[in-house]
């Protein structure tokens, strides 16, 4: 007699069912675990063992074999504990098989029975609810699997919970999702003095989505501006929210069950690895670009980074998604992301300063900015330089706008471009145009198309420069308010893409 249980395994952010099945046979006792298991989920044998021994339950002298099944997809992760303790408490006929079999479970056990919380419960809900299943997790993953409200999620502290409540002895009460939590509010705008360019840059780059590159001497304060940038970004949308927990919980970053509102922000060392950055390792988790999905992911020292890791950002700006390919593993995940980097201007960061002549000018800038490839530096949207701010304009009071008063422009301006993509699922924002649906939002007037026109001619725009600067008079008009976009917003956009254009 087979008895079943079901659980899930991890490709990228897809949970796939997996069936445990559970034999017990006559033969020479033995208890094991097959169907390409890895090193956690073998030893899930001595888990269950001792969290049953600890229940005053012995495990009968015969054959006891696990399948997991497909049995050629790898299994990873302690999270298989508790299905397979169901299947054999099944097995055993100690609780009932047909309601294992209706429900989805995941989580470790501890020696003593109890049920350590594990990651992945919210896909892991989303997977329970396309097969029609319930959600049996530990108690402290019950609140981030209860905002799938398609499926009901049960959440208990021991196996001796889930013994009772399938025996009807003590029915596990429905988990309750765990709170939103909001944009709190952060560092303002207004306390970085002057900078009323790099400022501006800022807005136009939120609004849009628009990749940003920052160069500076040091302490200029570009880290200054990029720490702001969470303050002027509108908080996530319920589906985006969704996809962005969804990582999280992949990863192991949500905070007791709560799914946040605020944007990611995530901010790698210069010395993080490829791995890091772009996804992989021995389980290909998520990296740092799918972490910053619907947020920001900002790279100070941007031309310290590797220049391997630099060239693996290429694709995932262009695609918004990013497949992590290993010998045992092809997991896809998700990232459309903000990127903001910042640099000096060469090695000592003294280049543009002319109170600190660099010894080594104008070679020490093409050297130090050349580890950023052409096609990597084409990919920014909008390039502004953050000169050096005069001490004695430290003192001088706060200047331009506030973090609230920006946040309420760029937030129009993202209500203008939803409902402009409303019938295009794959279309959020200006930055993800193209083609005809770029040319329809985005095409300038007269005398906007002659300047664009000999821009492109005179400094050799690819088509891909011609098309960001498309895209980013369009933010400008949006955050203007206006349905068409015109000469002045076309300048704008080439200013911040080209030095020299004054020439013309």
């Amino acid at each position: 007699m087979v008895a079943r249980a079901y659980t899930v395994a991890f490709e990228g952010v897809e949970a796939r069912q997996v069936e445990v099945q559970c034999a017990v046979t006559p033969g020479m006792p033995a208890f094991s675990v097959v169907g390409l298991p890895d090193k956690a989920v073998s030893e899930a044998r001595d888990r269950v063992r001792t969290a049953l021994s600890s229940m005053a339950i012995a495990l009968p002298s015969k054959r006891i074999t696990i399948n997991l099944s497909p049995a050629d997809m790898p299994k990873e992760g302690s999270h298989f504990d508790l299905p397979i303790a169901l299947s054999l408490l099944a097995a055993l006929e100690i609780i009932p098989k047909d309601a294992v079999e209706g429900t989805t479970s995941l989580g470790e056990l501890s020696l003593d029975g109890s049920l350590v919380p594990v990651i992945g419960a919210l896909p892991a809900a989303m997977a329970a609810a396309a097969e029609d299943h319930t959600l049996l997790c530990p108690r402290d993953s019950g609140a981030e699997a209860a905002w799938v409200d398609a499926v009901q999620v049960l959440g208990a502290g021991s196996l001796a919970d889930v013994v009772r409540h399938y025996t009807g002895q003590s029915p596990l009460p429905p988990a309750e999702p765990g709170e939103v939590t909001h944009d709190t509010g952060g560092r303002d705008l207004r306390d970085v003095k002057g900078q009323e360019r790099a400022k501006r840059a800022l807005e136009i780059a939120a609004a849009g989505r628009h990749h940003l590159m920052m160069v500076g001497t040091p302490g200029s304060g570009k880290s200054m501006l990029a720490a702001r940038l969470p303050g002027i970004l509108p908080p996530l949308t319920a589906p985006e929210a969704l996809e962005t927990s969804m990582i999280h919980s992949l990863a192991g970053l949500l905070d007791e069950g709560g799914i946040s509102r605020r944007r990611p922000f995530r901010e790698p060392h210069h010395t993080a690895s490829m791995a890091a950055i772009i996804g992989g390792g021995r389980r290909a988790g998520p990296g740092e670009v799918s972490l910053a999905h619907n947020g920001v992911l900002f790279m100070d020292e941007f031309p310290e980074f590797p220049r391997a890791v630099l060239e693996t950002l290429r694709q995932p700006i262009e695609t918004g998604e990013v497949m992590v390919a290993r010998a045992n593993a092809h997991v896809k995940y998700p990232c459309r992301f903000m990127l903001v980097a910042a640099a000096n201007p060469c090695k000592c960061g003294y280049l543009s300063d002319p109170a600190r002549a660099c010894t080594r000018a104008p070679i020490c800038g093409e050297d130090y900015m050349s580890r950023i490839s052409g096609p990597l530096m084409d990919r920014f949207d909008l390039r502004v330089e953050v000169p050096p701010v005069a001490f004695t304009d430290l003192d001088l009071p706060a200047s331009g706008d506030s973090s609230a008063q920006v946040a309420a422009r760029v937030l129009g301006a993202r209500a203008e471009q939803q409902a402009r993509f409303a019938d295009r699922p794959d279309m959020r924002l200006n930055a993800d145009a193209e083609g005809e649906a770029l040319e329809e939002i985005a095409t300038p007037d007269t005398e906007g198309r002659v300047l664009l026109t000999k821009v492109a001619e005179r400094f050799g725009l690819s088509a891909r420069g011609y098309h960001r600067v498309l895209r980013v008079a369009r933010t400008i008009a949006d955050l203007d308010r206006s349905p068409d976009v015109r000469h002045p917003h076309v300048a704008e956009a080439v200013s911040y893409r080209l030095t020299g254009v004054k020439e013309l």
